[in-house]
């Protein structure tokens, strides 16, 4: 727990414990959890952030307590989370502008409109017409959020290869029968050329049932021409590199439009734990 506050044992400390934690030392409803504190009492995927956070109304509202930093929230709107005062999902997505990556941020917000606490049209309003500090990162980390993206390693993938200066995947392509039934999705894709690029979890390889239906799965994908690149979390962290050279050659192969001679540069500064292939 923070300095200073107690819990009795059997107590399991969550998000939500350690926020009213932090408000303890405020009147009730001057002031509430923002920033990370807020992200986590939504139960929204963000890294690993030490710190409690609070906002107040007035800068002389702020009291100074260790494990605790507290901010300055004068417009912000606020609802009720579990019983917990927490910044409205908008703002608090603006807030995280000033604690996480570029990537990480749209992490944050593909995971809020998954969770259909915001909508990507309606955070790209909010984020322009912000009057906060962090409001240009969050602006362009706003302009990458999308729908239907399944997990956070969806959208690190996808950032990989937008951020690299390929043309943008589609997310989520529901191939169809003649019958208009769903036969199969894929994470991201290029329907023009029949490429699709997938994230593939452990699950896939220590559930036998889904390692099964993979095989049968990439059969199929084989009789309809699409080609199919399946990605690990090793080719995100460790040589993304690699998955960008072999979907660049793909994508050029197929004739997609649009797709560089060269790839670009940027995504390394987003990647920096890459390790480049020879």
């Amino acid at each position: 727990m923070l300095p200073g506050t107690y819990v009795a044992a059997p107590t399991v400390v969550t998000p939500r414990v350690r926020a009213r934690a932090a408000l303890l030392p405020y009147d009730d409803g001057a002031a509430w959890a923002s920033h990370a504190s807020a992200a986590r009492v939504y139960d929204l995927p963000i890294p690993t952030i030490a710190d409690e956070h609070v906002s107040v109304r007035r800068a002389g509202h702020r009291r100074r307590h260790r494990g605790v930093k507290a901010h300055v929230g004068r417009h912000s709107a606020t609802r009720v989370v579990n019983g917990v005062r927490v910044t409205e999902p908008l703002m608090l997505f603006v807030e995280m502008a000033e604690l996480l990556t570029l990537v990480d941020l749209v992490v944050l917000g593909d995971a809020m409109v998954r969770r259909r606490l915001v909508t990507p049209e309606g955070l790209v309003r909010f984020c322009a017409d912000a009057r906060h500090k962090a409001a240009s990162p969050a602006r362009r980390a706003a302009s990458y959020v999308r729908r239907d993206v399944d997990s956070p390693m969806e959208t690190r993938l996808r950032m990989l290869i937008v951020l690299a200066g390929l043309p943008e995947p589609q997310v989520n392509l529901k191939v169809r029968d003649g019958a208009g039934e769903v036969i199969r999705k894929y994470d991201l894709s290029y329907p023009a050329v029949k490429v699709a690029v997938e994230f593939n979890g452990k699950v896939h390889v220590l559930v036998p049932g889904a390692w099964e239906a993979d095989l049968e799965r990439r059969g199929a994908v084989d009789d309809s021409d699409w080609r199919l690149l399946p990605v690990i979390s090793s080719g995100i962290y460790s040589t993304p590199v690699q998955t960008l050279r072999r979907l660049h050659r793909v994508l050029l192969a197929r004739g997609l439009p649009g797709v560089p001679l060269r790839l670009s540069e940027e995504w390394r500064a987003h990647f920096p734990g890459h390790a480049d292939a020879a």
